[in-house]
């Protein structure tokens, strides 16, 4: 509650939710607050890392869960995205992209996996 008073009245934009993944601190600001949030030349960012003295991420929440992917996953381009009984199924643009969406043991997957997660009801996520 405290980091999410700090981040609000530091950025003043609008909180939905903060929760922690491993080291991160992942923060989701409500639709049309991103900017404010990220501040110019990302100055806000680099203001809550320096006083948490941690890694954060701002992702922007969306109401549908395919553009809510698309946020959590950027900067990272997807070719195609669709979702089929629970399965969001993530293409990526090439090869090189694709091993940033996995990541090692599937480390980075399962994190973006674990943010859609807390606002959708989904099965997986899944690359091809």
């Amino acid at each position: 509650m405290k980091i999410m008073s700090m981040f609000e009245s530091l950025t003043r934009s609008k909180l939905k939710d903060c929760f922690e993944i491993e080291s991160q601190l992942i923060f989701v600001v409500e639709e049309g607050e991103i900017g404010k949030a990220i501040g110019k030349k990302a100055v806000n960012v680099k203001k809550i890392e320096n006083s948490l003295k941690r890694k954060i991420k701002i992702v922007e929440f969306d109401a549908d869960s395919l553009e809510f992917t698309k946020k959590v996953v950027f900067p990272l381009k997807l070719k195609e995205i669709n979702e089929e009984e629970g399965i969001i199924t993530m293409t990526a643009a090439d090869n090189n992209t694709r091993g940033l969406l996995i990541g090692r043991n599937a480390q980075n997957l399962r994190h973006f996996e674990a943010i859609v997660k807390r606002f959708y009801d989904i099965k997986e996520l899944k690359v091809t």
